[in-house]
């Protein structure tokens, strides 16, 4: 992992702040150049510190990731094109599960499982999501079931990630685990400024939450590449 990659952490990093900055000024047009490069620098990023293991499902999945979520956020960009948007992120979802799965210790074996424990660890995040849809259910007309799919495998996406628990090195736990957190939160900000009360500082709110929280998941799985060697 050469220290020469980081020029696409800088691609992002800046990329981010022009793009929050083009928020604050309200100039929706511009954002047309600078968000499709917030992730272009991660995708980056990853792919040339894996690509001695570019073969692996791990390194493919996280891409996929990447990659889908890169085409979700294009196509936010039009609202017309919401539902494709979410469907591109639904998938991106899907690939971090498998990800996240991959990068750990061997699974736990389905009959070993305490699925008590496991709900009551995970239920704050159960009652987030369920407070956001009771928010915006009654906005939602059409769109109720592709939503309702979105929010379940979000959640799935974050009670995946805190399955990591003491299964992986403390590092690549939290900064996965924290990321996938705020990744829930830059989408419940979006869900209610949709679908319930839209309000001046969601957009920055959003991006902000959300390029963090792809940050941490990156930098999460590259500890425990370094972490496995």
């Amino acid at each position: 992992m050469r220290d020469k990659n980081i020029i696409w952490l800088y691609l992002f990093l800046g990329a981010t702040l022009v793009d929050l900055t083009f928020l604050i000024e309200g100039n929706q047009a511009s954002r047309f150049f600078s968000k499709p490069l917030i992730l272009l620098g991660l995708i980056g990023y990853f792919f040339f510190i894996t690509r001695p293991i570019a073969s692996t499902l791990l390194t493919k999945s996280v891409l996929g990731a990447l990659i889908f979520s890169w085409i979700g956020d294009v196509l936010l960009l039009w609202p017309n094109l919401f539902v494709y948007g979410l469907g591109s992120f639904f998938l991106a979802h899907v690939c971090y599960i498998i990800g996240f799965k991959l990068a750990q210790k061997q699974a736990t074996r389905i009959d070993q499982v305490n699925f008590v424990r496991s709900f009551f660890f995970n239920l704050p995040v159960y009652l987030a999501a369920a407070f956001i849809f009771y928010l915006i259910n009654p906005n939602l007309g059409i769109l109720k079931i592709p939503v309702i799919g979105y929010i379940l495998v979000i959640v799935s996406m974050v009670a995946t990630a805190r399955d990591r628990y003491k299964k992986c090195i403390p590092a690549s736990f939290w900064q996965v685990f924290v990321g996938s957190i705020l990744f829930l939160i830059s989408d419940g900000i979006l869900a209610v400024d949709k679908f319930y009360l839209s309000f001046p500082e969601a957009g920055i709110l959003i991006m902000g939450t959300y390029a963090t929280a792809q940050l941490l998941i990156v930098m999460g799985i590259r500890s425990y590449l370094i972490g496995e060697k």
